[in-house]
């Protein structure tokens, strides 16, 4: 790795907007700049295709599938998605404080969701505040406080006495605590696999809707008209058949619905998608998932049939400005990706990062 000190000096196409590329950039004291330095110290050149750093907008760092972790494991879930050129994330629900991490200019930028929100006994175990809809102003107030900006509330889950998934929340109980939340600042998403739970938390104000296996032609106008993002998490959905198999002797009306809605996955988005809903690049790992497969989910969105320049800009440009984090703008943190390859031209480019570089720090 290179001392931010030096000059670093990336030549070739610098992908600064979907319609912005340039020859090179600078990056001194760790910020980008156009302008060519006046330096008699050491110069590092790296060439190739630059794109800013790659947001997973789905991601849970300090999570794995048991709960909370370790520093250590946390340690090495953010170092996975740094090596795959995921630089931001928004980390959709965790209960370990990950704040130590902001001390770190060798790890990816956090923008935290607080702690998951769930019914009681609707969620996986260890992973939520399990609560009933009279405390949810109280608790959603408490995470907007101590997230970045996020709360994330869990929409649906599996009703044992039902069978299959169901709505957690009431409608006034979500109004009351987005409308709180938004007061406070935050913006909130909800996990939701279903269709039952969609119409009432996009009417009563949601901003973000993950997974949204569930949309229909009768939501997916609403999520429009109301510019409520969706995040896929694509290669979560892929493991619905393993979770039906695992599921189907005890609750076989849940299995059959999670297979309809795997089925349907891409049908699904790029209905979304054509409708003009924000689609944004989120890979869910960090609970069953590995991290590291932001590269993976950009694929996954193509292969729904979403150009690739506008899958691109969905863990890139677009999924920058949407969490209000700059890209390779003058001034900014030099946290961009190299790649030999153009990825417009094949994503799966983004597989194979030639650099990283992170806080103007270069990684292998």
């Amino acid at each position: 790795m290179s001392d931010v000190s030096h000059v670093l000096h990336v030549k070739g196409r610098v992908l600064v907007g979907p319609q912005d590329v340039r020859d090179e950039l600078w990056v001194v004291g760790g910020r980008i700049t156009y302008e060519r330095p006046r330096t008699a110290g050491e110069v590092t050149t790296v060439s190739g295709w630059a794109l800013p750093g790659l947001v997973d907008a789905h991601c849970h760092v300090g999570l794995d599938a048991h709960g909370p972790v370790d520093e250590v494991t946390s340690e090495k879930q953010a170092l996975t998605d740094r090596e795959a050129g995921a630089l931001l994330i928004r980390d959709a629900g965790s209960p370990s404080d990950t704040r130590w991490i902001d001390d770190r200019d060798d790890l990816p930028k956090i923008i935290r969701a607080g702690r998951h929100i769930a019914r009681t006994r609707r969620y996986i175990r260890n992973y939520a505040h399990e609560i009933e809809p009279g405390d949810l102003v109280a608790y959603v107030a408490r995470e907007a406080v101590r997230g970045d900006g996020w709360v994330k509330l869990v929409g649906d889950w599996i009703e044992r006495e039902v069978g299959d998934l169901t709505p957690c929340w009431p409608r006034e109980a979500v109004e009351a605590a987005i409308a709180e939340a938004h007061r406070l600042g935050a913006r909130v998403t909800a996990h939701c696999f279903a269709e039952d739970s969609l119409r009432d938390l996009v009417e009563a104000g949601i901003d973000c809707v993950e997974h949204a296996t569930g949309l229909t032609e009768e939501t997916i106008p609403l999520f429009a008209e109301r510019q409520v993002a969706i995040v896929p998490t694509l290669v979560n959905i892929a493991t619905f058949p393993r979770l039906a198999a695992g599921g189907e002797a005890k609750f076989p009306r849940w299995s059959a619905h999670m297979r309809r809605l795997h089925e349907r996955r891409y049908d699904t988005v790029r209905a979304a998608y054509d409708a003009g809903v924000p689609v944004y690049v989120g890979t869910d790992a960090g609970g069953s998932l590995p991290h590291g497969l932001v590269a993976a989910e950009v694929a996954e969105l193509v292969k729904a049939g979403i150009p690739a320049l506008d899958a691109l800009s969905a863990t890139a440009w677009g999924a920058r400005s949407w969490l209000g984090r700059p890209g390779l703008e003058e001034g900014a943190p030099a946290d961009l990706v190299v790649y030999a390859e153009d990825p417009r031209a094949d994503v799966r480019a983004l597989a194979d990062p030639l650099r990283v570089v992170l806080n103007g720090r270069i990684f292998a």
